[in-house]
């Protein structure tokens, strides 16, 4: 913790200010999100395909939105959309917990999402702005502090559900309500653009942003190539939870090898992540960083694979040291991977790049999990779940190569944008 403050202490008050703030947006998010379902098909007895419309409605429209939120953060500068978003998701955790329609709970799921795709690629662009050379130090203290919020959001959120869910949302929206107000009062204005020339309107600009992000060659790889990582790191979520679950000998092991799992991560990242970046930094490349921790993430399901045919407790331990090796390998990447979308984005556009970067990963998500679901229940029906294993294990390995061979075929070098804007203070 002593590296963590040392940092955090050696950055400006706008650095300093995004890392308390992220850690308020995850403390406020996951204090409610993960006991959402449950209070939705519980205690308001809706049934689950509506439960399923009203999360997958939060997650599309955030998933979805993130190149809106960047374009529009770079058009009008990085402040306002965070302002924007917070005020956003206050107003949607509110609704949640006062409101029982149905037609509302979807248009406050609907807004709680858009939030996150106003400020995230907004916070992202702010932070790398304002960090300078030192962007990757930046982005290994924003991780402690998102993990941080990961890690003790779920707790807070679990002792006031036992109260009362709607205590839980209106707690959350207090939290969001702070933010606002702190970044409305204390954060500088950075970023923003009054267009370029043939920009025309906010849709045409938005548009022309778009295509400028597209056409960054090397950009547009790397995104792509890192798009299977996001897949694996999600895993934590769904097919490790599902083979602890469908191996635990009773539902207290489930439950304590879950919280074990995602407390591991947390924890890691807390205690460790800074002298993961510096190690990381002394003796790798960002490329190789890169490359190693991609590789990492991949090597993370070999001893699920390995333990697959053992005993079942055998197979709860693997899982749970998938996490952490997960949680490890997110360290290794994340502060590089982070930095290299700035340096591909050539300095312009960082925001919009940030969101498109979010909108590809969101999609491979998505598609990962489908495919992934429908594996793991292919691999209870035929007793092969080690298929499913060695097959996150290659892609992991196929993400790696292609890092390393776009790093080699020397593409991540600075991407020079077509036309240089006039940057102003919005």
């Amino acid at each position: 913790m002593r590296d963590v403050l040392g940092q955090f202490g050696s950055f400006g008050r706008p650095v300093r200010l995004l890392l308390i703030n992220q850690f308020g947006i995850n403390l406020g998010f996951y204090m409610l999100m993960p006991y959402l379902a449950n209070y939705l098909s519980a205690q308001l007895l809706l049934a689950g395909w509506i439960v399923g419309l009203v999360l997958g409605v939060r997650n599309f429209s955030q998933q979805g939105m993130f190149a809106v939120g960047g374009s529009l953060a770079d058009r009008f500068g990085y402040k306002p959309l965070i302002v924007a978003g917070c005020t956003l998701r206050t107003v949607g955790f509110a609704l949640l917990g006062l409101v029982d329609s149905v037609a509302v709970l979807v248009v406050a799921a609907a807004a709680t999402g858009l939030a996150g795709a106003l400020f995230n690629p907004a916070v992202r662009a702010y932070l790398a702005e304002d960090a300078g050379e030192r962007r990757v130090e930046a982005f290994a203290v924003f991780n402690v502090f998102y993990q941080a919020g990961i890690l003790v959001g779920p707790l807070v959120g679990l002792a006031l559900t036992a109260a009362d869910f709607r205590l839980t949302c209106l707690v959350a929206a207090t939290v969001f309500a702070i933010l606002t107000v702190a970044q409305a009062r204390a954060l500088p204005a950075r970023g923003g653009r009054r267009g370029e020339p043939g920009d025309g309107g906010l849709v045409s600009g938005m548009l022309t942003s778009w295509r400028q992000v597209l056409r960054n060659r090397p950009f547009m790889l790397f995104t792509v190539a890192m798009a299977g990582s996001y897949v694996l790191s999600f895993q934590v979520y769904l097919t490790l939870p599902l083979t602890i679950e469908a191996n635990a000998p009773s539902p207290a092991v489930e439950k304590l090898a879950v919280a074990a799992m995602f407390a591991a991560s947390g924890l890691l990242a807390v205690l460790a992540q800074i002298r993961v970046t510096a190690w990381c930094r002394r003796r790798w490349s960002p490329h190789s960083s890169l490359t190693w921790g991609v590789a990492l993430l991949g090597a993370a399901f070999l001893p699920v694979a390995a333990a697959s045919t053992g005993p079942p407790m055998l197979v709860v331990a693997s899982a749970v040291l998938a996490g952490a090796i997960i949680a490890v390998a997110t360290m290794v990447a994340y502060p590089f991977e982070m930095d290299m979308v700035v340096t591909l984005a050539g300095e312009g556009r960082i925001a919009t790049h940030y969101g498109v970067y979010s909108t590809v990963s969101g999609v491979a998500v998505a598609i990962g999990n489908m495919l992934a679901g429908g594996a793991v229940d292919w691999a209870r029906s035929t007793q092969m779940s080690i298929v499913l294993w060695l097959a996150l294990a290659a892609l992991g390995a196929t993400c790696s190569t292609a890092i390393l061979w776009l790093g080699r075929r020397g593409l991540f070098g600075p991407a020079v944008p077509t036309k240089q804007a006039t940057t102003v203070t919005a």
